[in-house]
């Protein structure tokens, strides 16, 4: 197992920010060097403990389905060896862990799409019978499967703030300010690009579930991220169908009415339950026993979902 990477520091190539997970750097005017450290987050706050190769599982699956699904929508991927941007003492930080990507212009919204209910869903759905605005059947349990998936956007939050769930409508209007001088170069409106992504978020949530559950995965839920460029081509972009993006369960474990266990960031949350801590920053420290137990979900996942092993 390889050192963990708390922060990447590409002295070689101008740092734009960071996220919760990703380090993004400028290449050109048209390329981005994307590199996914170990960090972890939950409740929306960066614990300060990596996850060791967290950012190589992350990496790998990201471009396994960027790859498979390819057919579906346009996205962010160049083909282009992330090593060859850096300088030759950066490579070993960026070698199985970044991607060399287009430079879009991001949406405003969150693309969730969820085939159970579960989550923020199971919350809504309790007080209100609904998600996000579209009413849901009466009488299901807690990760009862929908009758078909649903798109369910949310804001992008800052760092240490809530996503919040809001209306397909709402979603629209957020896609008509924020791109309001690329649909307008590009005769689009904001109302034909949020329908862009929810078709293309929903078409591609039912592709990788129809796949996953053939090994034995059911993907409850997923975020997607999409941009355009300059043309206004939505790309799919950030990452796709991760453990940090997604929940995954043993199909085998799944029974309605109840909570499964999980290939994703579920089984840390459970734990980060069992502490006194107000979920606010700065996040505990987190055992070895923790930090462990977490890797192997994600490389499980990983493994299963890829049918080959993973090697850093």
């Amino acid at each position: 197992m390889t050192e963990a990477l708390f922060e990447s520091t590409i002295k070689s190539l101008p740092l734009l920010g960071r996220g919760k997970v990703r380090d993004i750097y400028a290449i050109d005017a048209e390329k981005l060097l994307i590199v996914t450290s170990d960090r972890i987050s939950a409740f929306d706050v960066i614990l300060p403990d990596p996850i060791p190769g967290k950012g190589k599982v992350l990496t790998r699956l990201a471009s396994f389905w960027f790859e498979k699904l390819a057919g579906i929508v346009a996205n962010q991927m160049t083909g282009i060896t992330p090593e060859s941007v850096v300088a030759a003492d950066e490579r070993e930080q960026v070698r199985g862990r970044a991607l060399v990507v287009k430079r879009l212009r991001p949406l405003p919204i969150e693309a969730v799409v969820r085939g159970y209910l579960i989550g923020s869903g199971w919350k809504d759905y309790q007080t209100c019978g609904s998600v996000c605005g579209i009413a849901l059947p009466a009488g299901l349990e807690l990760a009862s499967r929908l009758p078909q998936a649903i798109f369910t956007p949310a804001t992008k939050a800052a760092i240490g703030d809530h996503d919040e769930n809001v209306s397909f409508e709402r979603a629209q209007f957020d896609c008509s300010v924020a791109l309001a001088d690329i649909l307008a170069a590009t005769g689009q409106s904001g109302e034909a690009i949020a329908t862009l992504a929810r078709d293309a978020a929903i078409a591609l949530y039912t592709t990788a579930a129809e796949y996953a559950a053939a090994r034995g995965i059911i993907i409850a839920d997923t975020k997607f991220e999409f941009g355009l460029d300059a043309a206004g081509t939505l790309h799919l972009i950030d990452e796709a169908l991760t453990p940090d993006s997604s929940r995954f369960w043993p199909a085998s474990a799944w029974r309605e009415g109840s909570n499964p266990p999980s290939y994703d960031k579920q089984y840390l949350r459970d734990y980060l339950e069992t502490l006194v801590w107000n979920k606010q920053a700065p996040g505990p420290r987190l055992p070895q026993l923790v930090l462990a137990g977490t890797r192997a979900k994600y490389v499980e996942a990983c493994e299963r979902l890829t049918g080959e092993a993973f090697v850093e």
